[in-house]
């Protein structure tokens, strides 16, 4: 085997600070790293590895893929496996890498949802990208109302069973559903180890029950899309620029972004302000206010917004008064473009 190009840094597990998963006995970093943007074919691969280099030299352990994350769709896999294989391979027993099937990924009948067929096609389809024996975590991407959750459990423990995955995990799992797969998966003797939610000071949804349900389930929660696609960042503070997500219309539509709204982020930009923190390392620290939450999800472009991202961990925690003042601002704005698979 040839040795790896990259070696890590010695004092990687120095700051980053790890939360165990519900009742599990695993831990994740409380930042991790997302692969949806930024690491299909579209962006020079020597980026990509630059930005998995940092994010593991700062302490983050979990890199967390999907089958159709790219462009395109397998891409993000593929290059990941390419990086995997030149710069992390003998690191792999401190990595926890996670994929995820239910979305669109090919033509025909068998390409998305939550049939037996579709996620275990699509777990070997991630694994031979990836060119990984098993990943860590395998995640049911969306709740399919057409099969039976007892079908699609079914194919997430026989994931685990099989040595193909560590642990099942769902995403954009309503709080009944939730309850309902932890249930079906305990009696296959496969606990539910992790929800990923999205979760944002503009998209609060999982408040009303979900986390509740996770504590009482003992199982884990990872929020993705934590800065609500870019609008809780300066980005957007004095309308869309060109090149950015929304002028794009990337996962963000830049009819999100009303007087309204952003009157609201303003106000949330001035309280990070005063706490000497940008306006992403506020709702990065707010989100994980609550233990419930193991782990924030994060996206980077380039190695300085990553670094910029983890630097949330190190400000003071947020007194009362600050958060009640977020509560003030801290407002649907229409973001929760997942809502559907979790009313469902």
């Amino acid at each position: 085997m040839k040795p790896p190009t990259h070696v890590a840094a010695p004092d990687r597990y120095d700051t980053m600070s790890y939360r165990r998963v519900g009742r599990s006995g695993l831990k994740l970093p409380a930042v991790s790293l997302g692969l949806w943007h930024n690491f299909g074919d579209d962006v020079p691969l020597e980026r990509q590895r630059e930005i998995l280099r940092r994010a593991f030299d700062l302490g983050i352990t979990h890199f967390d893929l999907a089958n159709n994350y790219g462009p395109p769709y397998g891409s993000a896999e593929a290059n990941f496996g390419t990086l995997f294989a030149q710069d992390f391979r003998s690191y792999r027993d401190e990595l926890v890498i996670s994929t995820k099937a239910g979305y669109d990924m090919w033509p025909g009948p068998y390409g998305e949802w939550g049939s037996r067929k579709y996620l275990l096609a699509s777990l070997d389809q991630s694994l031979n990208r990836m060119g990984l024996d098993y990943v860590d975590i395998f995640y049911s991407h969306r709740f399919d109302p057409e099969t039976p959750l007892e079908e699609t459990m079914g194919a997430l423990a026989h994931a685990v069973r099989s040595g193909k995955a560590l642990y099942a995990g769902i995403s954009s799992y309503s709080a009944e559903r939730t309850a309902e797969a932890a249930a079906l998966l305990r009696d296959m003797g496969v606990p539910l180890l992790i929800h990923q939610p999205s979760y944002s000071m503009l998209n609060r949804w999982i408040e009303e029950s979900v986390l509740d349900t996770l504590e009482e389930e003992g199982v884990g929660c990872i929020a993705f899309s934590p800065l609500a696609q870019g609008m809780l960042t300066d980005r957007y503070l004095d309308g869309i620029p060109e090149g950015s997500r929304a002028s794009q219309g990337k996962s963000l539509s830049p009819d999100l972004l009303t007087e309204e709204t952003l009157a609201h982020i303003r106000a949330l930009n001035k309280i990070a302000q005063d706490r000497g923190q940008t306006l992403a390392q506020l709702a990065l620290a707010w989100a994980l206010r609550d233990a419930r939450v193991t782990s924030v999800l994060i996206g980077a472009s380039s190695v300085r917004q990553l670094e910029g991202n983890v630097a949330a961990l190190d400000a003071p925690e947020l007194s009362a008064d600050e958060l009640a003042a977020i509560d003030r601002d801290a407002v649907e704005a229409g973001i929760n473009l997942w809502q559907r698979s979790s009313d469902a």
